[in-house]
């Protein structure tokens, strides 16, 4: 059994990140949960007490001021000790940056657990987005505040024993990725990148293909490649101008790369996507007229 205070959420004005569910949990002795998986990502933090969170071959034994992450669509298991059951909080949240985000606090699939300091800060975090449950667009934008919060507060001094030898690297990965993001529009090469994150190229390269399983230049031109399939679908900017948006000097050569990378013309993907949407609206015009 447990006592629990939870605040579940299915509208989606945001997309980067976006949150889904949060709430706080004081367990019973030996109260657990699954195995099971869930649908979107998971961080408890560890207020009192302590337990233990399962996932495959590995265990991990937390206590108050510890925390772990659960990643969506994997089988984990956890449960509050026999003696001392934990007390714990926790938000879960998606969004198409987050793998970006956790990769800031150096939380992945090989290091799931870490220390923070400021629980009591992190526990007023999700106070504040409980207290915003409505669907009014000024409770959305509190949550989202609270919720950039809530990662603000375990950027601070997330202690991440495996990544602690490696954070001179993912210092220089997450430059780079930051100075492409910023400036993907401008014309950028892989030496600028490199130049930015103060390493050379061949060791940008190494570091990219170890964390992000790409290279520089393939980062650099999906970016640019997605940025340009939102233009295409959102606006009616005309090619040249998506082209120099996205850091091509003509339409041929932006035409060219989107080509090799989406198998089909800008143009066409254009009127493809936006004839799927016409299509879609209209086979749902009964229900949508209904909502």
């Amino acid at each position: 059994m447990e006592d629990a205070y939870v605040l579940q959420l299915s509208d989606r004005k945001f997309s980067e990140l976006y949150l889904c569910s949060c709430g706080y949990s004081k367990c019973e002795p030996l109260h657990s949960f699954g195995p099971a998986v869930r649908p979107y990502y998971l961080i408890h933090c560890v207020l009192r007490g302590k337990g233990r969170y399962c996932i495959g071959d590995t265990q991990y034994s937390l206590e108050a001021g510890q925390g772990f992450l659960i990643e969506p669509n994997v089988l984990t298991f956890y449960q509050a000790d026999a003696d001392k059951p934990w007390e714990y909080l926790w938000v879960g949240f998606s969004g198409t940056n987050v793998k970006e985000y956790l990769l800031d606090l150096g939380l992945n699939n090989e290091q799931l657990a870490f220390r923070n300091e400021y629980m009591t800060e992190l526990k007023q975090a999700i106070v504040g987005m409980m207290k915003h449950a409505t669907g009014s667009i000024t409770s959305q934008y509190e949550r989202q505040s609270f919720l950039y919060s809530f990662f603000a507060i375990l950027s601070r001094n997330s202690n991440l024993p495996v990544l602690q030898e490696q954070e001179g690297e993912n210092i220089h990965v997450k430059h780079a990725v930051e100075f492409v993001r910023n400036n993907y529009f401008s014309g950028i090469k892989v030496a600028d990148i490199a130049k930015y994150a103060c390493v050379d190229r061949t060791y940008l390269y190494e570091l990219f293909r170890k964390y992000l399983k790409v290279s520089p230049q393939e980062y650099l031109t999906n970016y640019r490649m997605s940025r340009a399939a939102e233009l295409l679908t959102l606006t009616d900017l005309t090619m040249g101008e998506i082209a120099l948006s996205c850091g091509y000097q003509s339409a041929f050569s932006f035409g060219k790369v989107f080509k090799a990378k989406r198998g089909i013309t800008p143009a066409r993907y254009r009127e493809k996507n936006r004839s799927e949407k016409r299509e879609y609206l209209e086979s749902h015009k009964e229900k949508l007229e209904e909502i």
